[in-house]
């Protein structure tokens, strides 16, 4: 059989995403991530926060008013090694123009990171949504609906911030779904843990703490409105980071403006050179 030949709104689909995904010159991270430091600390479940630089990016974190414009999801060994030989993929990501896919962690090493991580999770639901995200491993995405992408391109105006949100979660496309956290969510909105959930007080009971007690009623939101800063503000989300995970003691730093400690001779160089000194001084 012959594959589909594209479209010419596919080929405009696929330039469009191409477009949006150049990066820009002169990116440089303030601490750089070390793959194999992040190895070591990330455990299946975790939440990689990225800070992209791309021309999404840009714009991804300027309706946030985040730091971060992209997030991976670390699934450990639970991928098998590639057969030729090249780095495990460790990470499950969701990219415009791709779809759903597996990276290595390395592919990160010259990005700032933040690590977020369920708190509490069970063994059972935590395989239960590194199952998810690997049952969603090849899902592509119809880049058929450009207009999605077309508004990417246009000057971002002011835009009061209860509707950045939505204007990041605005149209039908798939295109929308590639380019946030939506697929995370959906996996954790299937244990029912919660990231940033809404919050509705229901009327309670005077009691002799307070005049008026109210019950608080936790809503899933729907995942598609979910975005990369979500997590890292959710309050039932830790913030792991690595250089304090094995223990940091901050008398043992080096500063650069600090004369280096002069290193003591052995004693027998010492001694030697007492005996030319004094050989020197005799007739």
């Amino acid at each position: 059989m012959t594959a589909p030949r594209d479209t010419l709104l596919d080929r405009i689909g696929h330039w469009l995403a191409g477009r949006l995904q150049q990066e820009s010159s002169g990116y440089q991270p303030y601490t750089p991530s070390d793959p194999e430091t992040l190895r070591r600390v990330l455990e299946p479940g975790d939440i990689l926060l990225i800070e992209g630089n791309q021309r999404i990016s840009a714009v991804i974190k300027y309706l946030t008013q985040s730091t971060w414009s992209h997030s991976a999801f670390y699934v450990g060994d639970a991928l098998p090694e590639p057969e030729d030989g090249s780095e495990r993929p460790r990470l499950i990501e969701v990219n415009l123009g791709e779809g759903c896919v597996a990276v290595p962690l390395s592919k990160y090493r010259t990005y700032n990171t933040r690590i977020c991580r369920a708190r509490g999770l069970t063994p059972d639901d935590r395989n239960k949504v590194v199952s998810f995200m690997i049952s969603r491993l090849g899902l592509k995405y119809d880049l058929k609906n450009i207009t999605d992408m077309l508004r990417y391109f246009m000057p971002t105006p002011p835009i009061p911030v209860r509707w950045r949100r939505r204007l990041i979660a605005f149209g039908s496309g798939d295109p929308t779904r590639a380019i946030c956290s939506s697929m995370i969510a959906e996996a954790y909105g299937q244990i029912r843990y919660p990231i940033l959930p809404e919050i509705t007080r229901a009327p309670g009971r005077a009691s002799a703490q307070s005049t008026y007690m109210r019950q608080e009623i936790l809503h899933i939101r729907h995942h598609s409105l979910y975005t990369p800063r979500d997590f890292d503000l959710s309050p039932y989300f830790q913030i792991v980071k690595p250089t304090l995970e094995y223990g940091f003691d901050y008398k043992t730093v080096t500063w650069g403006d600090e004369p280096r400690p002069v290193e003591e001779e052995p004693a027998a160089a010492l001694e030697a050179n007492r005996r030319d000194i004094t050989a020197a001084k005799l007739p």
